[in-house]
């Protein structure tokens, strides 16, 4: 294992990750584990922790949300672990690809003094079958629902992972926090769901909060951004080039091409080592007592 930093700390828009290299910290990213390192009381705390890179062809990662469980894309987090990879001299050039559990993605550091990222994030996808909803149709856009006794319509897309965009309640971050977990976890939706709660501001611009799945409430999110404004632009409220704003900040996102283009800052906060403490229940090992007994699981 190497001297070097066990993790580093970066955000997008206040999205935060932890970086963790294989090669500098052998971390099994079990559920435990990756519950232990994101606790934002008892550990280094985090929106989710980047695993790369991998052993393989090419740049390639896996992304866990702080419950545990593991996401197939993050676009703020994609932005984070390619500035990373950048910053690191790991990737070849400022254009080059990555590999996610949600399909391979192209990163290009377009500006090296402000720390831009840009990602290609693929076409959305606004099918049922591939969000997954359980919708009597083809595709889940601009439908009726209503949760928690309030009515809206809803847009569903995929953008490599589920979003389920909200129209007609206002984007208010207390509206994400109370209807946020019941639409995340909510029968039409049998893999969870993202949610984002739209209001349109203009032909280009919107504002959202978000609800993430496996994560909760979240001040920006890049795939959030991507979908809200995917779905913006199938129902005529934006254009090709959408500025999302986010309780975080703001995200660019453009579709050419075929494609979806999200842009944005990424920001390092600092990198550090797990203390010997954390990094027994980290590794699921377990110190000796003071008195030479066996050490107890908390």
């Amino acid at each position: 294992m190497s001297a070097g930093p066990h993790f580093r700390k970066y955000h997008g828009l206040g999205n935060d990750y932890l970086v963790i290299n294989p090669a500098e910290f052998p971390f099994e990213p079990t559920e435990a584990a990756v519950r232990a390192v994101c606790d934002r009381n008892r550990g280094v705390g985090s929106d989710g922790i980047l695993l790369g890179p991998l052993p393989g062809t090419g740049p390639s990662l896996r992304i866990f949300n702080p419950d545990g469980s593991e996401a197939a894309k993050s676009g703020n987090g994609l932005r984070i672990f390619a500035w990373y990879l950048h910053e690191a001299g790991l990737a070849s050039g400022r254009e080059f690809p990555l590999l996610t559990k949600g399909g391979p993605v192209v990163a290009a550091v377009v500006d090296e003094a402000a720390k831009l990222v840009r990602m290609d994030m693929g076409p959305p996808n606004f099918a049922a079958a591939a969000v997954p909803v359980l919708a009597e149709r083809e595709e889940a856009v601009d439908m009726a629902a209503e949760f928690g006794g309030k009515r809206c319509r809803i847009t569903c897309v995929s953008m490599g992972n589920p979003h389920c965009v909200v129209l007609g309640l206002g984007s208010s971050g207390e509206l994400a926090r109370e209807l946020g977990p019941l639409i995340e976890r909510f029968p039409l939706f049998p893999d969870r769901v993202n949610v984002q709660f739209l209001e349109p501001l203009g032909p280009a611009e919107i504002r959202i909060s978000i609800w993430e799945r496996g994560a909760g409430y979240t001040l920006a999110s890049g795939s959030s951004s991507c979908a809200a404004a995917a779905a913006a632009r199938r129902l005529g409220l934006a254009g090709d080039e959408v500025l999302v704003r986010m309780p975080g900040g703001a995200l660019r996102v453009e579709f050419a091409a075929g494609t979806t283009f999200l842009t944005g800052p990424v920001e390092k906060a600092f990198e550090g080592t797990f203390s010997d403490e954390l990094r027994a229940r980290i590794l699921g090992r377990e110190p000796a007592a003071p008195d030479g007994a066996p050490g107890r699981k908390a």
